[in-house]
């Protein structure tokens, strides 16, 4: 098996304290099913060319250059050597600015993550932190240049290393006010409540990521390994009925009730010592 080759080696540095560390990819696409374009009519692939739009003209790699739209159709042209200056340059540094709660974050902040190792020497530095971070519970935010960007990175303990993600800048996250502007006000209780209750607590269960397959994937490995064998294509499933529209008896199907059952709710506690409730005397049926 090839060892896994390093993205990025540096130093996480907190306080006056350092450590060498080398970061991995901890996520890829690479494995995906991927796709060519060619030719119908030869069957040879096709490559993509740069035309200009007025023209219509090829243009080579050379005179091809950036452009910064500033109206419509007026751009500030900028020089490879120009953007290369404006780079921030990267110190190889991880500096922790802070150390914050561990749920502090909102996800929604969360960009890529990477492994972060200890790169030959400063293992004790590095089980220092990761074993301090873990007993305290918190999380260290960080900032360095990744690939030619300055990145702010929460570093987190992870099984016996740590991960490092990369943050979304505050531009870059929209709003939620937007997408939930429009969903009405409505108050949930009575029998749908319990009845929800009741369907989430019968799907309770615990996250496996093996369990989650790429249906994708393997819908497109089993079409092409028909096609190459001379196979019959396979055939799409007929779609399962549509649910019921009204909300309350697509809730009683979902509990598995008939429409006019009801969930049975946990028996209320007993209090110890209460005296038992008097019963009604029972009216004698005339025979």
């Amino acid at each position: 098996m090839v060892a896994a080759r390093a993205n990025w080696k540096g130093f996480i540095k907190f306080g006056e304290v350092a450590c060498a560390v080398a970061l991995y990819t901890a996520a890829s696409s690479s494995e995906r099913i991927a796709f060519n374009t060619l030719n119908r009519a030869t069957g040879n692939r096709v490559r993509r060319e740069f035309v200009d739009s007025e023209t219509g003209d090829p243009v080579g790699r050379d005179d091809q250059v950036k452009g910064y739209e500033i109206e419509n159709g007026d751009y500030v042209v900028l020089e490879p050597e120009e953007i290369a200056a404006a780079v921030p340059e990267s110190d190889k540094t991880l500096k922790v600015e802070a150390f914050v709660p561990c749920d502090e974050i909102d996800d929604v902040y969360f960009d890529r993550p990477y492994y972060l190792a200890p790169d030959r020497m400063g293992a004790d530095a590095f089980r220092l932190l990761r074993d301090g971070m873990r007993q305290a519970k918190v999380a260290a935010l960080a900032r360095t240049v990744l690939f030619r960007r300055l990145r702010t990175v929460l570093i987190r303990p992870h099984g016996n290393g740590l991960i490092g993600t990369t943050l979304n800048f505050d531009y870059e996250v929209r709003s939620a006010k937007e997408a939930f502007d429009d969903i009405p006000e409505m108050k949930i209780e009575g029998e749908m409540l319990d009845l929800a209750k009741h369907i989430i607590n019968t799907k309770k269960g615990s996250f496996d990521a093996k369990s989650f397959d790429d249906r994708y994937d393997a819908a497109v490995a089993e079409l092409v390994k028909a096609k190459i064998e001379g196979k019959a294509l396979p055939k799409k499933k007929a779609p399962a009925p549509s649910k019921p529209s009204d909300l309350l008896q697509a809730l009683r199907q979902s509990a598995g009730l008939g429409s006019s059952e009801k969930p049975k709710r946990a028996p209320a506690k007993s209090n110890a010592g209460a005296k038992p409730p008097k019963r009604a005397a029972s009216s004698k049926r005339a025979a």
